[in-house]
């Protein structure tokens, strides 16, 4: 008696039939990141958030920090970064951004103190008189204060090109 086909070896691969690994699908392709409006969007929801947290640890402490200006920068630029894409405008746009929330953190920080000390509640100080307060940041401002919106902006410019690679 002869046998038409020899006996499977036991070896996967000398079966062509058998395949020793399921076969899968293609990954999907990466979501594309150019996206100038939904990238500035999100910058702008990240700067009305950390200028809120810059402003409360401020005022909380009563002193103006350094390294949260740095940390609100980056929030921003990487959020824009990582939403938009690569284009040099949301880089801009998050540097922009970013001055105005530690701006808006630094008028949140004095609306804090001030309730504090109990002239009136935040809300009041900051929705009702924000033009005095905002007259009141003018007159103390002094070089620090700009320096921490610089930091603020150079920081959110360099987070949107880190967060776009």
């Amino acid at each position: 008696m002869s046998q038409s086909v020899p006996p499977p070896s036991g070896n996967p691969f000398a079966d062509p039939a058998a395949q020793p690994y399921p076969q899968h699908p293609a990954p999907a392709p990466a979501p594309a990141r150019n996206n100038i409006a939904l990238g500035l969007l999100a910058a702008l929801g990240a700067a009305v958030v950390a200028a809120g947290a810059y402003g409360g640890i401020g005022g909380a402490i009563e002193r103006e920090i350094g390294y949260a200006a740095v940390g609100v920068g980056l929030l921003v630029g990487f959020v824009a970064g990582k939403v938009g894409g690569r284009n040099p405008v949301l880089a801009v746009g998050a540097a922009l951004l970013s001055a105005g929330a530690v701006y808006l953190g630094q008028l949140v920080a004095i609306a804090v103190v001030f309730s504090k000390l109990g002239q009136a509640s935040f809300a009041e100080i900051f929705f009702e008189n924000f033009a005095e307060l905002a007259d009141l940041w003018k007159t103390a401002a002094d070089g620090m204060t700009y320096v921490f919106l610089g930091i603020g902006a150079v920081t959110a410019f360099a987070g949107a090109k880190k967060g776009s690679a």
